[in-house]
């Protein structure tokens, strides 16, 4: 469904828009803001089977917002849409149309800037774990997978998802992949994330390809590629298991990857190139993390701190 479809089979929008503009006196930008932002909303509502407005639960709109931050979209950005929903379905409740406003039950949500700070090493090591604690049929298998490789190799989480399995060399730890720009770059990879990635292409990969043949690496329940509003779910469930419930995005693994890499001496240029970074100056996001800590280990162990 388009969002032009989306207005013709939704009076209700025409109606809050018409209220805004001519009772209110809502400045034209802005009404037409609320008519982009609550469109979004009601094409996401249509491809999850949702009638609206009756059916709409505060689980609907948390998962529309969690699909805004999986797009990497910008937290004023969600913060508006949000305020703007609100609007509407307060709107829809004082017309009649629903008995209760399902945004009162939900939070306002905290969204999670682009590049959020990076979990401990203990903390990728809980989440680790969690996903390993959860058993080895075919989905724990490709979890476990996706999880420790990610975290191997630094990958953007679209990266991830668009590999096929001849694009990992296990002979010598490399993986190819294309990055943003359409520029091919190789990553290396340890044994650990080798070994979890093959048991889940001898184990898992041919039990969820059973029905349907798929090229990509990591595939769903029913063999189709992994998407990134199921890959964030998964990562949440396991973070949630491992006892991290503050600081996680889709970004977290990386972010970490990188983090962890400086804090252990990597170089800052080769670091940039196994991000796929077109700009030092973006790589260098992470020092700031290196800076904090270096300050704390100096303060910890110079001589003169130490009274």
């Amino acid at each position: 469904m388009t969002e032009k479809d989306s207005r013709k089979i939704h009076p209700y929008l025409r109606e809050f828009l018409d209220y805004l503009r001519i009772e209110r006196g809502v400045a034209a930008a802005t009404v037409d803001a609320y008519d982009r932002d609550i469109t979004q909303h009601l094409v996401y509502l249509k491809k999850n089977g949702i009638t609206f407005p009756d059916q709409v639960s505060c689980e609907h709109l948390a998962g529309f917002i969690d699909l805004l931050y999986v797009k990497g979209m910008r937290p004023t950005s969600i913060a508006r849409k949000t305020s703007a929903l609100r609007r509407f379905y307060l709107h829809l409740v004082g017309e009649g149309y629903l008995q209760e406003d399902p945004t009162r039950l939900c939070r306002s949500p905290h969204a999670p800037k682009r590049f959020k700070g990076a979990l401990t090493q203990d903390e990728v090591q809980k989440l680790i774990e969690a996903a390993d604690s959860q058993g080895d049929d075919a989905l724990r298998l490709r979890d476990q997978a996706m999880i420790e490789l990610l975290y191997a190799s630094g990958l953007r989480v679209s990266e991830l998802l668009t590999l096929r399995p001849g694009d990992l060399n296990f002979q010598h730890g490399f993986l190819r992949t294309m990055g943003k720009g359409a520029k091919e770059r190789l990553v290396p990879f340890h044994p650990q994330a080798a070994q979890k990635v093959l048991d889940y292409l001898e184990r898992a990969r041919p039990q969820l390809c059973i029905k349907r043949q798929s090229e990509t690496l990591f595939v769903n329940q029913r063999g189709k590629p992994l998407s990134r509003m199921g890959f964030w779910k998964i990562l949440r469930k396991y973070a949630l298991l491992a006892g991290i419930t503050s600081g996680l995005s889709p970004h977290t693994l990386r972010h970490s990857f990188a983090t962890h890499l400086l804090e252990n001496g990597a170089d800052l240029r080769v670091l940039q190139e196994m991000l796929g970074h077109a700009s030092i100056s973006t790589t260098e996001i992470y020092t700031h993390t290196d800076e904090r800590r270096i300050h704390e280990l100096h303060q910890k162990y110079h001589p003169r701190n130490r009274k």
